[in-house]
């Protein structure tokens, strides 16, 4: 039997992706001296949000996903972020890949919701691990099943994340419609002659973006 462990070792911004990715650095280790041929890995990523504290502008902001602070106890809860896949090429001992995430910028989902109230620190991540392994070892030719119970901890600076949205979205953030109100919103920019859809969104908050009067 196989003695697998994991660590996650940092991350960084994938350039020129299709859609926002974070590309995470993990270590691969096998404790019983086999010769690992490859592995197909599969990754769930969740956010421990009840691992780390939380200002007062942070708790406001993350009012909409867990209600208000004082019941934090009870709403806190474990977000599912993201799931991934990668081949692990051949090792003895221990081997480095990294594992491509792709990320969300919908507003409309949980773990997006979180990371945006956050204002600064670390993002509390586990990483859970399972798969299938072709090794040798003294027995000759094997083929392992990984379960779920595998699993490595890490601690993600938002700043990360903050720096992959600006990459792809600089200075944007989106916001999911159904097709009726965009209809409606392009119908409106288009009788209005507004070269812009932040132009609409001024045009329809006139009053509440204008100064007070003095």
């Amino acid at each position: 039997m196989l003695d697998l462990g994991f660590e996650v070792v940092g991350a960084d911004v994938e350039r020129g992706a299709m859609a926002p990715t974070l590309r995470f650095h993990v270590r691969v280790r096998e404790g019983t001296g086999a010769v690992v041929h490859s592995a197909l890995l599969r990754a769930r990523i969740q956010i421990e949000a009840r691992r780390r504290r939380y200002d007062e502008h942070e708790q406001a902001r993350l009012v909409e996903l867990f209600g208000e602070p004082d019941r934090w106890s009870d709403t806190l809860r474990v977000l599912p972020w993201a799931q991934a896949a990668v081949v692990v090429p051949g090792f003895t001992g221990s081997v480095e890949v990294d594992i491509p995430v792709a990320c969300t910028y919908d507003m409309e989902i949980g773990s997006t919701k979180y990371l945006h109230g956050l204002e600064g620190g670390d993002v509390p991540l586990l990483f859970l691990f399972n798969g299938t392994v072709f090794a040798r070892g003294p027995a000759g030719l094997s083929v392992e099943q990984l379960s779920w119970d595998l699993e490595a901890s890490w601690r993600m600076p938002i700043a990360r994340w903050r720096r992959l949205m600006d990459a792809y979205f600089p200075d944007a953030n989106w916001i999911r419609l159904g097709r009726d109100r965009f209809d409606a919103l392009a119908r409106y920019k288009a009788e209005r002659a507004l070269p812009t859809w932040e132009a609409v969104v001024d045009d329809l908050l006139a009053d509440r973006l204008a100064p007070p009067v003095a």
